[in-house]
C-alpha cells in the first residue's frame, strides 16, 4: 500500500469519520453512522482504495 491521501484530505476524513461515529454512538443518527470507518480508516492508514483504482494523491510526491 502505497501512500495516496495527504494533508487537508486527511484531516478532513479523521474527523468526519469521527464525527459520524461519535453520532451513532450518542443515537443522534442511526446505524447508518457506522459509515464514518471507512473514512477514519482511510485518513489514519494514509490509503484509499478507490483513489488507487483511479490513480489520484493527494498527498505531496516523495
Amino acid at each position: 500500500m502505497k501512500t495516496n491521501v495527504g494533508g487537508i484530505d486527511k484531516i478532513l476524513r479523521i474527523v468526519i469519520g469521527a464525527l459520524l461515529l461519535i453520532l451513532t454512538a450518542t443515537q443522534v443518527i442511526g446505524l447508518w453512522g457506522l459509515v464514518g470507518i471507512v473514512p477514519l480508516a482511510t485518513g489514519l492508514f494514509n490509503f484509499c482504495p478507490l483513489y488507487s483504482m483511479f490513480g489520484i494523491k493527494t498527498c505531496k510526491v516523495k
